[in-house]
Formats: C-alpha cells, sequence, structure tokens
C-alpha cells in the first residue's frame, strides 16, 4: 500500500506532454468500449477492441502483464467488471446482458508515461437504484476533482468522495484507491477515496493523480476471486467505478483523461 509519507514526483514539462497524449488515447478507446456496450456482446469483445486500437495508434497497454505483488500477469489489456465485480475483472465468454452495470478500466502508455481511466456504463434499462449509484459515484469522482487545487491537502480528495456518496447510503471501498501516476501506473501516494479532511502533503503544480472512487451499493467489505484478481462485493451488491487520471495545473485540476464526450 502507497502512503501519505511517500515522495510525490512533480512532473516536467516533457513529461506532462507525453502523459496528456496517453490520456488522450484512454479517453477515445474508452468511448469507443462505451459506445459498444450491449446486450449479448461477449466481454473478450471489448478486450479485442481495445487490443486493435492499441495496436493502431502505436501505443503500449498499461494492464497486460502487469503482476504487482506477485500476482499472475494481468492477461488483458481492460479490466471489465459486472455487477458485483467492483475492479480488475477479467474479459472472458461472459456476456453482457439487459440491466447490467459494466465497469471498463483501461490504461496505455506513450514513450513510457501512463494515462488510466474508467467509467461504469448502464446497459439499456435498469432499476433506479443502480442508476442512482452509478450518478452518485459519477459525480463523487467530480466532486474530489473539485478540490484538486495547489495548497489543498491531499486528504481534501477522498474526504470529498466519501462525504458525497455515503449520504445516500453507499459505501466507500476501502482496500483499493487512487495513486499517483507517471512513468510507473501506479506511483505514490496511495489516494484513499475516504477520510478526513486537511491532512497528507500539500497538492503542488505538476502532481498527477489518478483518482478512482470504487462505490458499492451494499457494504464496502469485498472478497477476491480464484483468479487472484477479480474484486467483488461480499454482500453481493452492485458496485460502480469511476477514474480520470488529473494534473494539478497552476489555475487548478486539469483532467487529462477527460474529452468531448467522455464522462
Amino acid at each position: 500500500m502507497l502512503s501519505y509519507g511517500q515522495r510525490i514526483p512533480i512532473k516536467t514539462r516533457s513529461e506532462i506532454d507525453k502523459m496528456r497524449e496517453a490520456a488522450r488515447h484512454v479517453a477515445e478507446v474508452l468511448l469507443i468500449l462505451r459506445d459498444r456496450a450491449e446486450p449479448g456482446m461477449p466481454t473478450s469483445e471489448f478486450d479485442r477492441v481495445a487490443q486493435k486500437e492499441i495496436s493502431q495508434r502505436g501505443v503500449k497497454s498499461s494492464f497486460k502483464g502487469y503482476n504487482p505483488y506477485g500476482l499472475p500477469k494481468y492477461p488483458a489489456v481492460i479490466c471489465i467488471s459486472i455487477n458485483n465485480e467492483i475492479v480488475h475483472g477479467i474479459p472472458g465468454d461472459r456476456r453482457i446482458e439487459e440491466g447490467d452495470l459494466i465497469s471498463i478500466d483501461f490504461g496505455v502508455s506513450v514513450d513510457g508515461y501512463h494515462g488510466d481511466s474508467a467509467v461504469t456504463v448502464i446497459v439499456g434499462e435498469v432499476e433506479e437504484e443502480k442508476r442512482r449509484l452509478v450518478e452518485k459515484t459519477h459525480e463523487s469522482l467530480d466532486k474530489g476533482i473539485e478540490t484538486m487545487r495547489p495548497g489543498k491537502r491531499l486528504s481534501d480528495i477522498g474526504h470529498a468522495v466519501q462525504s458525497h456518496v455515503e449520504p445516500e447510503g453507499f459505501s466507500v471501498v476501502r482496500d483499493f484507491a487512487g495513486h499517483g501516476i507517471g512513468s510507473e501506473m501506479h506511483e505514490p501516494p496511495w489516494v484513499p477515496n475516504y477520510g478526513s479532511k486537511g491532512r497528507g502533503p500539500r497538492l503542488q503544480p505538476g502532481m498527477v493523480f489518478a483518482i478512482e472512487p470504487m462505490v458499492n451499493a451494499g457494504r464496502a467489505d469485498i472478497e477476491i476471486l480464484d483468479d487472484e484478481w477479480t474484486a467483488v462485493t461480499a454482500d453481493g451488491s452492485c458496485s460502480a467505478h469511476f477514474e480520470h487520471t488529473i494534473l494539478i495545473g497552476e489555475a487548478g485540476p486539469d483532467v487529462l483523461t477527460r474529452i468531448e464526450g467522455s464522462h
């Protein structure tokens, strides 16, 4: 687990330019994947489309082959998590159904510098509670981003997320968090989606973070499936996940993975 005590890298202009390009590719591909989502589509098809885009664009997957903490190498270029799956779902033969929530997480690098983003997609018609979960999780990401200004504290981000979703009866996942990002997909610091405000280092221009609220309709507890990657809600409730890569700019947050039409 990354901690507040680790030094947070400040990116150079050249590094930011590479990350901005990587983030643009991520945002564009996520839009393509989001628009392809329909009942009957196997999750492996999302991975096939993303792999084709990676090849055509001349970028490198941030996910395929990733193996932190001695885990098996991740076998795909996307993570796709359905309903009670929180994060790190592996694409396969499972087909999407009407009323599913699907969370797609995707990252690439350009010249060794990464961009990372995730979106939860509602497939067809869903019950109001699922729709509200997705809306409030998305809103919580925006609430966190609003705090990302020079001089604010790192913990202000998670406090804003938690303060938005918990009054709605939802739970913030504690076992996973946002993170720094740059020449590594996961850099210091660990950025929880909960906690008191006013703690941790002050945000400075040139810092870049991947902020990613993961919110459950039920309890916050999780379980990991036998594939050692897929995290699911312990109580079987649905989960939603949104993520952006954000640069701390002189005037405030610069959302690198946000383009026209994206979340």
